[in-house]
């Protein structure tokens, strides 16, 4: 059971969500954790190119989408369905999540990889993916006011932030759902906005059942991809 713990916190690892060091296996591909400003919109999201450290073939598009929206103890709850060509193949991890103030929480789980059967997971193994640091970073950044930011999905007048622990500089701007992140460049990570998406529906096929390891096993590498940097 400890391995099938750790293929779930890589697959938070992989998609850009803070996993323990157990799961930090060599050669993974990390996404840079996704902060900034949380603004859920239903049917918008936005596709990213992430980095983490100086090599190219550490690249990979990530795209979070707001696929829906349910109660979830007394507040109001967004899944949340985030997609990558991961190094164990493609990935669709969709999450019920709540906004706490400058946190989330996961209430809910599904995962599908590569095509197979979508599993929902126990609530033990969402709180497993629980984000390390606020997704709001306002309150530990200096606003260093508004510029105009080029990036491939187009011209932003966005806030920038520079982190008060020099971890590095954000991009903010409302345009932009669910982390308003235009544009973040770090130490040891890169992530920059390709486009941003309109009419987002859910990418998890079938009907979900209860998490089985044995399928996460089996597909875990079935039509493994590596990701290809975009030009």
């Amino acid at each position: 059971m400890k391995s099938i713990y750790a293929i779930i916190a890589i697959c938070f690892f992989a998609l850009g969500f803070v996993a323990p060091a157990s799961a930090q296996m060599p050669g993974m591909r990390q996404a840079p954790q996704l902060r900034g400003l949380f603004n859920p919109i239903v049917g918008a999201g936005a596709q990213y190119q992430v980095q983490r450290g100086p090599n190219d073939a550490n690249k990979m598009t990530v795209e979070v989408d707001v696929v829906g929206k349910e109660p979830a103890g007394g507040k109001d709850g967004y899944w949340l369905e985030m997609t990558a060509a991961t190094n164990m193949g493609e990935m669709v991890m969709k999450m019920l999540t709540v906004p706490d103030g400058p946190n989330i929480s996961f209430q809910k789980m599904i995962l599908q990889m590569n095509g197979g059967p979508a599993m929902e997971m126990p609530s033990q193994m969402a709180r497993t993916g629980q984000q390390s640091e606020p997704v709001d970073i306002r309150d530990k950044a200096d606003d260093l006011g508004t510029e105009s930011v080029k990036v491939p999905a187009g011209t932003f007048s966005a806030h920038h932030y520079r982190m008060k622990d020099s971890s590095g500089d954000f991009w903010l701007s409302e345009q932009v759902s669910p982390y308003g992140l235009v544009k973040g460049d770090g130490k040891d990570f890169n992530v920059v906005l390709l486009k941003t998406v309109t009419g987002a529906t859910d990418k998890i096929t079938g009907t979900p059942v209860p998490f089985n390891p044995a399928l996460l096993m089996q597909n875990r590498g079935a039509g493994r991809t590596q990701p290809q940097p975009q030009q």
